[in-house]
C-alpha cells in the first residue's frame, strides 16, 4: 500500500501549485493584494522583508531559493505608505512541497507557503511575520465556516484563526497527514500505522485540536 511519501511527486495530500503571477488563495477576505514574482522587479520597492529573520540554525535559508512576493496593503486609513517585497526562503527543494499564498481568517494576514515553510505575514506591519513551527507544511486547506485555515505536516496538524494559532494536533501518524474534509465541527483525514501499513482515519475537533483515530500508536 501507497502511503505519504512513496511517490515523489505527491508527498501528501494535495500540493498548493506555485507559478509567477498567481493570484492568492480567496477563501477568507483579505486586505491586500499579492503575487508571487519569477524574478525581482527592475525597480525595488522601498520597503523590502526577508523571511525568516536571523535565527540560530538558518543562516543559508536563502541559499535554498526563495519565494518572492510583491504585497500591496489595502482599505488602510490613513492611506498606507504602498507595497513591499517580501523575500521568503524555502524550506526544502523538494518541488512536491507546496508553495503559494492563501488569504486568512484575519484579513490582513497572509500566509505564504514557500517550499514547505510557512509565513505568517501581517501585511499591514511586515516587520511581524510569524515563522510557523510546523516544517515543513503539505497540505494546506481552508475552512471558512469555522473561521481557520489548516496546515498539515508529516505528524501533525496546526490551525489558524484570526489570533494566529489555535492549536496544534498531537501526534496523527508514522509519516505521513492527509485532510480530506472539514464537516461538523471537525477535519477529517487519514494518518499512515507502521505497524499494519495502513492509512487509518481520524478526526479533529475544530475548536480544540484533540482528536480520535488515526495511524500512530506508541
Amino acid at each position: 500500500m501507497s502511503r505519504p511519501g512513496d511517490d515523489p511527486a505527491n508527498p501528501a495530500g494535495d500540493p498548493v501549485p506555485s507559478a509567477a503571477g498567481k493570484a492568492a488563495d480567496k477563501a477568507f477576505a483579505q486586505s491586500w493584494r499579492a503575487r508571487i514574482l519569477a524574478t525581482p522587479p527592475l525597480i525595488l520597492p522601498a520597503r523590502q522583508y526577508v523571511y525568516p529573520r536571523s535565527i540560530p540554525g538558518e543562516e543559508d535559508a536563502l541559499g535554498r531559493g526563495a519565494l518572492l512576493l510583491e504585497v500591496t496593503p489595502l482599505g488602510t486609513d490613513p492611506p498606507h505608505p504602498g507595497g513591499f517585497l517580501a523575500t521568503c526562503a524555502l524550506g526544502f527543494q523538494n518541488p512536491a512541497l507546496p508553495s503559494g499564498i492563501f488569504a486568512c481568517p484575519r484579513p490582513t494576514d497572509l500566509l505564504a507557503l514557500a517550499g514547505g515553510y510557512a509565513y505568517l505575514i501581517d501585511t499591514h506591519a511586515p516587520e511581524h511575520c510569524l515563522h510557523l513551527p510546523l516544517r515543513p507544511v503539505t497540505q494546506a486547506l481552508a475552512a471558512p465556516a469555522d473561521g481557520l485555515m489548516l496546515l498539515a505536516g508529516f505528524h501533525h496538524v496546526l490551525a489558524l484563526d484570526a489570533g494566529g494559532v489555535r492549536w496544534q494536533s498531537a501526534r496523527l501518524s508514522w509519516e505521513g497527514v492527509t485532510m480530506t474534509e472539514v464537516r461538523d465541527g471537525a477535519l477529517h483525514g487519514m494518518g499512515w500505522n507502521l505497524h499494519t501499513d495502513r492509512e487509518v482515519p481520524f478526526h479533529i475537533d475544530l475548536l480544540t485540536g484533540a482528536h480520535q483515530g488515526g495511524g500512530f500508536t506508541d
